[in-house]
C-alpha cells in the first residue's frame, strides 16, 4: 500500500497544556487505523490537528509524501478537500435549518469543481440532486429522504447522513471521531456497515478515534493505544489482543464485557489483578 498520511512528532498545546505529546504514526491507502484512549488522552485532539480545527504547536503532517503541515489551515485547499470528517455527536453536527440535501450538497457547492462540467452549480440542479441521491443510496437511504429536515430521522439515520455528507468530495480520508458512541448497539452495527462498505467501493482510508477496543478490533487492521497525549502501544490488532504489553492496554482489554458465563469468575480476577498493577504503576509513573 501507498504511504498517505504520516504524521511525524505531533505536538498540540492547549493554553500551555501539553494535549498531544510527541506522536508517530502513518496510515496507508485504504486502511482503517485505530485510535484508541480514554476521555483526556488527547486523540481526539489528533483528528482535530490533523483536520486543521486546532492548530499544530510542533511536529510534522506528510500527506501523500507532502509536508502540508502549513498548509491544513488554509481554506478549500486540495488538503481540505481530500480529508473529511464523521463528527461524533449526531444531533449537533446536522444544521437543523436546512434540509437533508442541502446538508450533503454543501461540500459540493464549496468545491464546484467535484462537480459534472456541465453543471450550473446551482442549488438543486438536475447533477447536483443526482449526486446528492447517489451518496444517500452509498448508506442505505432513500433519495426521498433529501428533502426532509434532520429532526426527522433517527439517530443512527442523522450519522449516516453525516457519512454521505463526508463521502461527498470522494475524499482519501476520513477522521471519524467516536462515530458510534451515542448510538444504541444494533444502530452501532448498522452504521459500522455502511462504514466499511464506503471504504470497500470508494478505497477511502480511515482514522478511526474510539474509546471502545471491541468496536476498534472489528473496524481496523492497526491501532495505537493512547494516554496522556502519548502513545504507549502500537501494532496489528491481532498483536494488541493477543499479546497486549502495556498495563494500560491490558487494562483496556480486560473491561471489555464478556457474555460468557463460564468466564466471569476467570475475568474478574484478571481485572482484580490487572487493576492492583495499574495502582502501583500510577503511582510510580503519573
Amino acid at each position: 500500500m501507498n504511504q498517505l498520511l504520516s504524521i511525524k512528532n505531533l505536538c498540540v498545546d492547549y493554553k500551555g497544556v501539553r494535549a498531544v505529546d510527541g506522536v508517530n504514526f502513518v496510515i496507508d491507502s485504504g486502511q482503517c487505523f485505530g485510535l484508541v484512549g480514554g476521555s483526556g488522552s488527547g486523540k481526539s485532539t489528533i483528528g482535530k490537528a490533523i483536520l486543521g480545527l486546532v492548530p499544530i504547536s510542533g511536529g510534522s503532517v506528510f500527506f501523500d509524501g507532502r509536508d502540508i503541515t502549513h498548509q491544513i489551515r488554509k481554506n478549500r485547499s486540495p488538503y481540505r478537500q481530500n480529508v473529511q470528517m464523521i463528527f461524533q455527536n449526531v444531533h449537533t453536527s446536522l444544521n437543523p435549518k436546512k434540509r437533508v440535501h442541502d446538508i450533503i450538497a454543501e461540500p459540493l457547492r464549496n468545491f464546484p469543481k467535484n462537480t459534472p462540467h456541465n453543471s450550473s452549480n446551482s442549488p438543486n440542479s438536475i447533477e447536483e440532486r443526482t449526486k446528492v441521491d447517489e451518496l444517500l443510496e452509498i448508506v442505505g437511504m432513500s433519495p426521498s429522504d433529501a428533502q426532509k429536515y434532520p429532526h426527522e430521522f433517527s439517530g443512527g439515520q442523522r450519522q449516516r447522513i453525516g457519512i454521505a455528507r463526508a463521502v461527498a468530495l470522494r475524499p482519501r480520508l476520513i477522521v471519524a471521531d467516536e462515530p458510534v458512541s451515542a448510538l444504541d448497539l444494533s444502530v452501532q452495527a448498522q452504521v459500522l456497515s455502511y462504514m466499511k462498505t464506503v471504504r470497500d467501493e470508494l478505497g477511502i482510508a480511515f482514522l478511526f478515534i474510539s474509546h471502545d477496543l471491541a468496536v476498534v478490533r472489528h473496524m481496523c487492521e492497526n491501532l495505537a493505544i493512547m494516554h496522556n497525549g502519548r502513545f504507549v502501544e502500537t501494532g496489528t490488532c491481532d498483536e494488541i489482543f493477543t499479546a497486549p504489553r502495556h498495563i494500560y492496554t491490558r487494562r483496556l482489554i480486560a473491561a471489555i464485557p464478556d457474555i460468557d458465563p463460564d468466564n466471569r469468575e476467570k475475568n474478574a480476577a484478571m481485572r482484580r489483578e490487572i487493576e492492583d498493577e495499574w495502582v502501583k504503576f500510577s503511582e510510580g509513573n503519573f
